[in-house]
């Protein structure tokens, strides 16, 4: 079974204005409504693919409700600790001249919900497959992520960590089974700037020999580099395509990898990943499953 976590969910709200004029009236030329975060996107694209899964976190208020609603009309098991009170985030993001986002700061997180939490991760066993994706709110402990690992070590569980910088560089002692950073972020974890294939193929590497068991590095219109258990090194291209989103790609990625990689074959684990991800940045939502094999045939 595959299970994601995401802290701190939210729903998204998109407006279309021609024209943005602060202190008026502003009408708009149209809008839509998502729901996400990162691990809640993994679970619905993982859902295209084929892959069960379920989703954990924290959800509140109605805008909780709405979230956890959405994700079981698309066919996804929920396991949601419930907060008492606030609501979970509304992002607002208006695409006019200049796009503007307004990210809501989401609801407080006391300890005790966390041990909740925690309770439901005691029900995963071994062979299962634990997604750690996005920032860490401000209301929970900064190391909730080394906490939740070291809470299953000793289990036999792929644990994938879609994070940045300090977050991953702290788990990689837990030996993840994945870790996806961009190239930027590769090097930020480093202090260097990484300008080549080879640079970052090198420093992927010290990523593994830290612990990580395969290191995902994608790099926008470059492409992606995955650095496999087995000691091999994987170079993937992109998709042809118009971008038009660019939110949810990473996580569409990490989808596509896991689905991918059921069966040990990282290659076409890869080439998945990157099909989900260019599905999901030619689209207006996430990634759909006729679009995602349709991309995937590029690759071949």
């Amino acid at each position: 079974m595959v299970y994601t976590v995401t802290f701190n969910p939210a729903i998204d709200y998109v407006v279309h204005a021609d024209h943005m004029n602060l202190g008026e009236v502003n009408r708009l030329q149209g809008e839509e409504v998502y729901f996400g975060g990162k691990g809640i996107n993994v679970s619905n694209v993982l859902k295209e693919l084929g892959i069960e899964s379920k989703a954990l976190g924290f959800v509140a208020g109605f805008t909780g409700i709405a979230i956890e609603q959405s994700l079981k009309e698309n066919g996804v098991e929920t396991d949601f600790v419930h907060l008492d009170k606030g609501i979970s985030r509304i992002n607002v993001k208006i695409k006019s001249m200049e796009e503007t986002e307004l990210n809501g700061q989401g609801p407080d997180i006391p300890e005790e919900k966390v041990e909740e939490l925690f309770q439901k991760l005691d029900c995963l066993k071994d062979g299962d497959i634990l997604i750690l994706a996005g920032s860490i709110p401000s209301t929970l402990p900064s190391d909730i992520y080394e906490r939740i690992l070291a809470h299953l070590e000793g289990k036999n569980i792929k644990a994938v960590v879609d994070s940045t910088k300090d977050l991953l560089m702290k788990v990689l002692k837990y030996k993840p089974f994945l870790i996806k950073p961009n190239n930027f972020e590769l090097g930020e974890m480093f202090g260097v700037t990484l300008k080549t294939t080879d640079e970052i193929t090198e420093y992927a590497g010290k990523l593994k020999e830290m612990g990580a068991v395969n290191v995902l590095v994608s790099m926008a219109g470059d492409g992606a580099i995955l650095l496999d258990e087995n000691g091999n090194t994987h170079i993937c291209g992109v998709c042809k395509g118009k971008v038009k989103n660019s939110v949810g790609a990473g996580d569409s990625m990490v989808a596509g990898f896991v689905a991918g990689s059921m069966d040990g074959d990282y290659e076409y684990a890869l080439k998945l990943g990157t099909a989900s991800g260019g599905a999901t940045a030619f689209s207006d939502g996430l990634a759909k499953k006729d679009d995602i094999f349709k991309l995937l045939e590029q690759l071949n």
